[in-house]
């Protein structure tokens, strides 16, 4: 079974109704899924929803930070970006963003094999 925190909690409670919210702990962290595909990352006090080439635009028009460490004494950004305030006021407002990161995540996902 997965552990969870109070925020992860809250998070997931504010995306009810996107789909089936899971968190899962990973590298002190929780990494959010939506019907099984990974659209958020959680650290600390803050979330960070998954973007793509079709969604970035939205997330840096809102001058929102990206997602990064560091790894071997470089820095590593990934294509995720924090969540807007309003996402942890207004559960439409969460559910609009999720909805952003879902939409990332079923394209980024790669098709089965065929054997």
């Amino acid at each position: 079974m997965a552990s969870r925190n109070e925020f992860a909690e809250f998070v997931i409670g504010q995306m009810a109704g996107l789909g089936t919210i899971a968190a899962r702990r990973m590298f002190g962290g929780h990494g959010i899924y939506c019907d099984g595909l990974f659209i958020a990352i959680i650290t600390g006090d803050k979330l960070y929803f998954k973007a793509d080439a079709q969604t970035q635009a939205d997330f840096e028009a809102r001058g929102l930070p990206r997602f990064g460490y560091s790894a071997g004494g470089k820095a590593v950004q990934l294509r995720y970006y924090e969540a807007p305030a309003e996402v942890f006021d207004e559960p439409q407002a969460m559910r609009d963003w999720g909805r952003l990161a879902l939409a990332a995540a079923v394209r980024a996902r790669k098709p089965a094999r065929k054997n």
